[in-house]
């Protein structure tokens, strides 16, 4: 071998894979359901989960396929995968705060897909704004993505032509009774937190919470406004539905049950 770097001995891989797996299983409430979701026998996880064995190649497939990661967690600390990828949140001064336990947003918490969102308009808070935006999963990371409406940019004085005027993104991050998005538009020009938890409803694909605007506190218009997304998944029908009636609204042409858990008419603490 070439360098003074020892390789890790056969334990040393197992402990790495077992402390890996426990940090992705952490926010799953039943180990037993989590199997039968992999098709792993229990008492087997149990001792991958314990660092005694490594998975067949197959089942590492399906372990890294359901928690978006690579083969890589059998051999480097997870902190350390987040590592490689550069960037301000990645930095060691904010590792333990926004590492691995903020950045890895399990599908069972927040899946990836087409959502349908609905808000009170912050810059005319005389309607509603109704869009779509897209989640998904790159290398253990959740980001979103959508647009703006036209109309929204024009208020603003701003282009809404190329498209990429219109686009905004944001990075997911789990929190204790939800998830939280931090958005904004290219180049940081300006920006949005929301807040979002989980409803207790028959699909279970609902959420609803609060976007707080980052601007200053005398300017036009809401900071806050309530928030509701609907995961659409990949039904193409709702998908472009939606796509076709985004941007302002008035409160008829919002879904009921968008309406009823936005709350319009109780006041924002």
């Amino acid at each position: 071998m070439t360098g003074n770097k020892q390789p890790k001995s056969p334990a040393e891989l197992r402990g790495v894979f077992g402390e890996n797996l426990r940090t992705l299983t952490s926010t799953y409430p039943s180990v037993t359901a989590l199997c039968r979701t992999l098709g792993v026998n229990r008492t087997q996880f149990n001792r991958y989960l314990s660092g005694e064995s490594f998975p067949r190649p197959d089942i590492l497939a399906r372990i890294c396929a359901f928690f978006d990661v690579d083969a890589r967690i059998l051999l480097i600390p997870l902190d350390q995968l987040e590592m490689s990828e550069s960037g301000q949140l990645s930095h060691s001064y904010l590792r333990d705060w926004l590492g691995p336990k903020a950045t890895h947003v399990p599908e069972s918490m927040f899946p990836s897909g087409f959502y349908r969102f609905s808000r009170r308009g912050l810059l005319d808070d005389s309607r509603f704004v109704q869009g779509l935006v897209i989640v998904r999963r790159q290398n253990g990371h959740t980001f979103m993505r959508g647009l703006e409406p036209r109309e929204a940019l024009r208020q603003q004085g701003l282009s809404d032509t190329p498209l990429a005027h219109r686009e905004f993104r944001g990075a997911v991050l789990r929190q204790d009774d939800g998830i939280s998005i931090l958005i904004s538009r290219r180049g940081g020009m300006t920006g949005s937190f929301n807040f979002l938890s989980p409803v207790a409803s028959y699909e279970n694909n609902y959420w609803e919470g609060y976007v707080a605007r980052t601007v200053r506190s005398q300017s036009a218009g809401r900071r806050f406004s309530r928030l509701v997304y609907e995961h659409l998944g990949t039904a193409t029908h709702a998908i472009l539905q939606t796509a076709r009636h985004a941007g302002y609204c008035g409160a008829e042409d919002l879904l009921e049950h968008h309406l009823r858990l936005l709350q319009d008419d109780q006041p924002i603490a």
